[in-house]
């Protein structure tokens, strides 16, 4: 790199301090204007005030985050030293921007006078204005423009529902306010079908503009390689008068309709709020260059920032500080680690930024590169309570207002309070800030006052007896596992062993956690930074200027493409080199990085390898990287060339630099000692102020170690040097393997459990999901994994597929009935058998038994259940229409030892899936995908492993019963609130599912008896016995307005009858492939029914398969939800037993020969009432090629119930509208060749209204 390049402050230093008995963080600030957080060793004088003359020499630069409650500035200083200020964002009869507030009191301005800018070099800021505009949802008024028949896109979006067991189903707002359908339409290979209304489309916009619109999104099919409609519209729009104007290939060039036209809505939406920042800013700094943190970790100038890029600027500025500064203190391997006050920041870091190009924020989609960063709602603020069982640490939070209880501001116990319970925070060691003259310590006697009266109620309701700081320990222990499973969560989902890595914590809160975080992951080694507690506003000064650029290409990887894929290539380079060269950044000081995109055929996950000219290179590259990650190849399939992407890296700063330099001599003598919480008992704490402890001078904990901006805790065990640039702490004693809990109930140890329980099965699903080989696993995650104690009793099933829950149970106890006697470990089992615990043959379980050390009993289970793509039968897909034996539906597998003894074998089961009367397609990714599962087990298998060996085999045992009482409790307060009743529900074709429930209210319990349903079908509409357990479960579960596990104890409490031989328990040789997905929604609906809780559902998945040779497709489609007492019922959504995903559709038009007509709402369909139900869809599918269409559904006849007096839904319909102009009307479930120019038209059902239409 020329040294021209290297522009930056390299070391800092800061300003010298000046000799003073009294530390600046006693003294409470002037009107919160003052630096009352100033880091460590910065010369103030005795007002607080930064010292520097307005005379010196050199010009400053100031480096800003501009939080949701603070504002962050570090200014370098002429000399070419640093300072730091922290002021509120928002305190309006103090100023009106905060940095600007900031800027002026380093130069010394008046409150409201001019900003002398001639000394000032640059401005570089990261900004939430963005993001609290979409969280609160202020923005910019938005009208939307669309292709014609797709008004309803981006509402409908991918279709599944955010919350599984939530009966109001309650979506994001949406960010426009009009929607201009636009006559146009564009195909896959550029063609254009219907030339854009230009007369019409300017008709829409003045009227919108007539409303007082002045910003408009512009998506359209295709639009992101075809433009010219886009273009055109938007000229339009410009012409019109609207000041805004995002078009979706300009935010977002990348396939995909939903998260293109989110991502262009978005920018329209936040642009015209950042400007006005920008604006607001720019007035009062003249010409002074000010530089703006993007999502994607890169500084670009304020003009070119963009609504769309500004979603985690300033998150992205502290991801930059934490990797820069802990690099140049010679970390490589990282996780960041930043909390504060409402939630934590988690992220992973080894050698490059990791980005994601898919982020869900706020319920909106943006398809642009941003840091890949996770949250969880667990922060310094974050809300302790006690719901009668457990202990539970949010995600509520008590935010800014009114905050912790020791804010004196009336709040709730929170983690911080815990800290000050525990004495770790000290009140006269921490900024006296609070009271309404904001001049009062920390509040430890109400926070001890609160302390003492829970600890009296745990007592009460539990007899569980400790002493207040015991609690507090307690909730601490919990906020520290759920910090610790995010991490989890970047970590173990791609395969990262994070005991190798560095935590670098930051953040408000950061350093009182880092050390129990680190003990809960097996880390042995953290960083904190001298500016920790402003170490985002730091990263906006050690940054980068980036302009990233990314385009769709969606050619096979050969040799014959690569002319066509380096012409992109080129193309998005010079774009980027014109954007930073525009940004004062020489030639010599830019680095050019070209990444290509690339992905199996058929699959959507794509990984980045640097593109070459040669394929094998790549195609080398990407099975390394897909091998790594995944664990297999899959190199008989063709690679897709999925997304160049080019980013072009502005060198501005040449290095980080020592931030302060450490005072040389002997080691220091603590300030004093606390005493405070450590390891169950109190102790007198030293405490040692930072700056001054000695170069290389150790700090064994426990200790406190202070700062300006924070206090970090040195917990037992640990030690803490002062290392370049930072504190490094370092585990000096090896973490004590196992804890003696014993195996009585503990409150805190039941929510401890709770989650580990549940992070296994997560963490099997990950697994899964990694290693499988089909798109209906890889990508539709059409699967559940779980665990299960040595009587096959569910103890966590993480929440994906609800028709699987509850009924792998039974799967498990068939496994235990035939093998009992004879299992040895490594055996692993499979079978789908719908008569022994199966729901349809499509749906295969693996059971693997865990053995204890001895390897003679076994002591848990583990299973995981997918969905597979093909199992045989008689149609592709084995979702076959109207198959009247299960053999017609594929291979039925009962019993199959998979693995024998560590032995796979895979002769034997692939003759298994061949040779039956209708075998398997594809045996080939049965196996891939069985794989998978095992892979899965394998991992539950070490994970409860390592869990023994921390807990011991008989705590885990019994926190297995626990776990299950506590959910059993759970439901039987749910059912005390309830009535008895029956309730009988039709299909449509003709059988009923009848069921009664007796609730008795003392013994808190229910009956739940199908007595009366149907006798078994000829048709394919008999459900299994676990799939009407499962549907039990999930009513039950969704009563319970609270987080419980979902286990076996949701159960306990209900007695279920299911005669034998009737449609909800039929016997070999039953068709049953539409009981799972269709019949198990009536079940649902009839349960709701008899309870009176709420109006049905849409009652059906709308099973839709076409196909011929050389394509197959199968999809569910979404309709009306159905409206409860206090709710109306939710458009376009899935419910109850499925919550799959809708494919994309400019994704679906790419891989198959159809033409997507429409998808849109049917307004006004669902049933009326004082609350309404939710409304179904419309979808137009025009086949390009001669196929065979398929539909498996219901409620096309007997249309979805109103409850209380509420109208019901409408029923459903299918047909077909021939090339010739005739119509053919389908019936629920039928089979249909379509000829090429033919359109599949499906409306799916609403839901049923609730209370007497007003």
């Amino acid at each position: 790199m020329p040294s021209s390049c290297r522009k930056g402050v390299e070391p800092f230093i800061l300003a010298s301090r000046k000799s003073s008995d009294r530390r600046k963080y006693r003294r409470p600030p002037r009107r919160f204007i003052q630096a009352s957080w100033a880091a460590q060793g910065f010369n103030m004088d005795n007002h607080g005030e930064a010292a520097g003359r307005k005379d010196d020499p050199g010009m400053w630069e100031f480096w800003i985050d501009r939080g949701g409650t603070f504002t962050d500035i570090v200014a370098c200083s002429p000399e070419r030293k640093l300072h730091t200020h922290k002021l509120l964002s928002e305190n309006p009869e103090q100023y009106k921007d905060a940095a600007l507030a900031g800027i002026r009191h380093f130069l010394r301005a008046e409150k409201e006078g001019i900003v002398p800018a001639e000394e000032i070099k640059c401005v570089k800021m990261g900004t939430t204005v963005a993001t609290n505009a979409l969280l609160e949802r202020k923005g910019d008024r938005v009208a939307l423009l669309i292709t014609k028949g797709f008004r309803d896109a981006l509402r409908i979006a991918y279709q599944n529902r955010p919350k599984l067991f939530d009966r109001e189903i309650v979506l994001p707002e949406l960010l426009y306010e009009e929607v201009i359908e636009v006559d146009e339409r564009v195909d896959r290979d550029g063609n254009v079908l219907v030339p854009m209304d230009e007369s019409a489309l300017e008709k829409g916009l003045q009227h919108a503009f007539n409303n007082g619109i002045r910003a408009c999104a512009i998506v359209f099919m295709h639009g992101y390689q075809y433009k010219n409609h886009e273009q055109k519209a938007a000229a339009l729009a410009q012409q019109v008068g609207f000041t805004q104007v995002s078009t979706s290939h300009e935010a977002s060039p990348l396939i995909k309709l939903v998260g293109r036209g989110d991502t262009a809505v978005v920018d329209a939406y936040l642009s015209p709020i950042l400007r006005r920042y920008v604006n607001q800013v720019a007035g009062e700094l003249g010409n002074v260059r000010i530089q703006f943190m993007q999502s994607n970790g890169g500084l670009t100038d304020a003009g070119l920032f963009q609504g769309k890029d500004a979603i985690l600027s300033g998150p992205a500025g502290g991801i930059v500080a934490a990797t820069a500064t802990a690099a140049s203190a010679g970390f490589d391997k990282l996780i960041t680690f930043d909390m504060g006050g409402t939630s934590t920041d988690v992220a992973h870091f080894a050698g490059t930024y990791d980005r994601a190009f898919d982020t869900l924020v706020a319920g909106v989609r943006i398809r642009a590169p941003m840091m890949e960063i996770h949250t969880v709602a667990a922060g310094g603020g974050s809300i302790c309570f006690f719901d009668g069982a457990r202990y539970r640490v949010g995600p509520e939070s008590a935010g800014a207002n009114p905050g912790p209880a020791a804010y004196r501001r009336g709040g709730p116990l929170t983690v911080t309070d815990c800290n000050v319970m525990m004495g770790r925070l000290q009140p006269g060691l921490f900024p006296a800030v609070f009271g309404p003259n904001q001049d009062e310590q920390l509040d430890v006697e109400v926070v001890r006052e609160k302390f003492m009266e829970l600890a009296g109620r745990i007592e009460k309701d539990t007899g569980d007896a400790r002493p207040p700081e015991a609690v507090a320990e307690g909730f601490l222990m919990i906020a520290v596992q759920n910090m610790a499973n995010a991490v989890k969560k970047i970590s173990v989902q791609r395969g990262y062993d994070v005991t190798r890595y560095t935590l670098v914590s930051f953040g408000g809160a950061g350093g009182q956690h880092a050390c129990r975080v680190a003990d809960a992951l097996g880390m042995t080694s953290i960083f904190i930074h001298a500016f920790g507690g402003v170490l985002s506003a730091y990263g906006m000064g050690l940054a980068d200027v980036r302009a990233l650029r990314e385009r769709t290409v969606e050619l096979v990887v050969s040799e014959a493409h690569i002319p066509s894929i380096s012409e992109v290539f080129d193309q998005l380079g010079m774009e980027a080199i014109s954007e930073v060269d525009g940004q004062q950044v020489e030639a010599d000081c830019m680095e050019v990085q070209k990444n290509l995109m690339i992905r199996y055929q058929g699959t959507d996950t794509a990984l980045s390898v640097p593109f070459s000219l040669s394929c094998e290179r790549m195609a080398e590259a990407f099975e390394d990287k897909y091998h790594q990650q995944f664990g297999f190849t899959m190199p008989q399939r063709p690679l897709i060339a999925d997304t160049a992407v080019v980013e072009v890296v502005g060198r501005t700063f040449g290095g980080v630099g020592d931030a302060f330099k450490a005072r040389d001599g002997g080691p220091c003598e603590p300030l004093q000692q606390v005493y405070a919480f450590f390891d169950g008992e109190w102790r007198d704490i030293p405490v040692f102020a930072r700056d001054k402890l000695a170069a290389g001078q150790r700090v064994q904990g426990p200790a406190l170690i202070l700062e300006d901006t924070g206090t970090n805790v040195v917990e037992c065990g640990w030690e803490a040097v002062l290392h370049a640039g930072g504190l490094l702490l370092s585990r000096t004693t090896p973490l004590a393997r196992k804890v003696a809990i014993g195996t009585e109930c503990d409150p805190i140890y039941l929510e401890v459990f709770n989650n580990l329980f549940m992070s296994i099965a997560e963490q099997m699903g990950y697994t899964l999901q990694n290693t499988s080989y089909s798109v209906n696993m890889k990508e539709r995650l059409d699967f559940s994994c779980a665990i299960f104690d040595p009587l096959g009793n569910l103890i966590a099933n993480a929440p994906h597929m609800p028709v699987h829950l509850g009924s792998m149970g039974e799967s498990i106890r068939e496994v235990i009935r035939q093998n009992e006697d004879s299992m040895q470990p490594g055996d692993v089992y499979v079978l789908n058998n719908p008569y022994r615990g199966g729901t349809h043959l499509p749906d295969v379980t693996v059971v693997s038994p865990v053995f204890d050390d001895a390897k003679k009993n076994v002591i848990f289970y583990v299973g995981s259940r997918g969905h597979h793509a093909d199992i045989g039968g008689i149609t592709p897909a084995s979702m076959p229409p109207n198959s009247k034996a299960v053999d017609e539906e594929g291979v039925l597998i009962t019993n199959f030892k998979l693995v024998d003894q560590y032995t796979f074998k895979e002769e034997e089961f692939r003759s298994l899936l061949t040779s039956a009367k209708f075998p398997a397609r594809d045996p080939d990714t049965n196996l891939a995908d069985i794989r998978a599962q095992i892979a899965a087990n394998e991992k539950g298998i070490r994970e409860l492993r390592k869990m023994v060996d921390s807990f011991g085999l008989d705590t885990v045992q019994a926190y297995m019963n626990h776990v299950q009482d506590n959910a059993e409790e759970a439901v039987r307060r749910a059912i005390g609130a309830l009535k008895s009743g029956s309730f009988v529900y039709e299909l449509d074709d003709g059988s009923k599912v009848c069921v009664e429930i007796e609730v008795d209210s003392k013994t808190r319990s229910a009956k739940v008896d199908f007595t009366g349903t149907s006798a078994q079908l000829e048709s394919n509409f008999n459900a299994p016995s676990a799939v009407c357990r499962a549907a039990v479960m999930y009513v039950f579960r969704t009563l319970v307005e609270d987080e419980i596990p979902m286990n076996e104890g949701c159960l306990k409490a209900i007695e279920i009858i299911i005669p034998v031989g009737t449609m909800l328990n039929p016997v070999y040789p039953a068709a049953v492939v539409a009981g799972n997905v269709e019949t198990s929604q009536v079940v649902t609906d009839a349960l709701y029914g008899a309870l009176g809780v709420m109006a049905a559902a849409q009652g059906t998945m709308n099973n839709l398969t076409f196909g011929n040779k050389r394509y197959q497709y199968y999809e569910t489609v979404c309709g009306g939800s159905g409206a409860g007492p206090h709710f109306n019922g939710t458009d376009a959504v899935h419910t109850h037993m499925t919550n799959s995903r809708m494919t994309d559709p400019e994704i679906l038009e790419l891989r198959y020969p159809v033409l997507l007509e429409s998808f849109e709402i049917r307004r006004g369909s669902g049933g009326k009432g004082k609350f309404k139900g939710g409304d179904g869809i419309t979808r137009r599918i025009r086949f390009l090629e001669n196929m065979e269409v398929i539909i498996l559904s219901n409620h096309r006849r007997v249309p979805p119930y109103g409850m209380a007096g509420g109208q019901p839904g409408e029923c459903g319909k299918n047909w077909v509208e021939h090339a010739d102009g005739t119509r053919k009307d389908l019936a629920s479930c039928e089979s249909i060749n379509v000829q090429a120019g033919d359109v599949f038209v499906m409306q799916t059902p609403s839901g049923g209204g609730y209370g007497t239409p007003q």
